[in-house]
């Protein structure tokens, strides 16, 4: 089994830690439902423009591992135009 992790460092639109939680909370549900991937916020919870997302998947074969976490950069540039990734770090763990 091959489990591989990415970890996106994201800027935001909003000026609240309100509005950041809405932004993040959507990204993390539906990218749980769209890859069936585990994902959670995993730093810069207390700065309202900037968060820290962390995505890992499971499989049998380490090329369509690395490929789910790939294609769901690409989905998170397609549908959320309006945050910025700023660095996205995927590995093998």
């Amino acid at each position: 089994m091959h489990v591989y992790s990415a970890r996106f460092h994201l800027h935001l639109p909003t000026n609240s830690l309100k509005g950041k939680r809405g932004i993040v909370k959507s990204i993390l549900a539906r990218a749980r439902n769209n890859f069936n991937v585990a994902s959670a916020e995993v730093d810069l919870h207390d700065v309202h423009g900037s968060a820290q997302l962390a995505f890992v998947t499971v499989n049998k074969d380490a090329v369509k591992a690395r490929q789910v976490l790939e294609k769901l950069e690409e989905w998170l540039v397609e549908e959320r135009p309006d945050v910025d990734i700023v660095d996205v770090l995927i590995e093998e763990r």
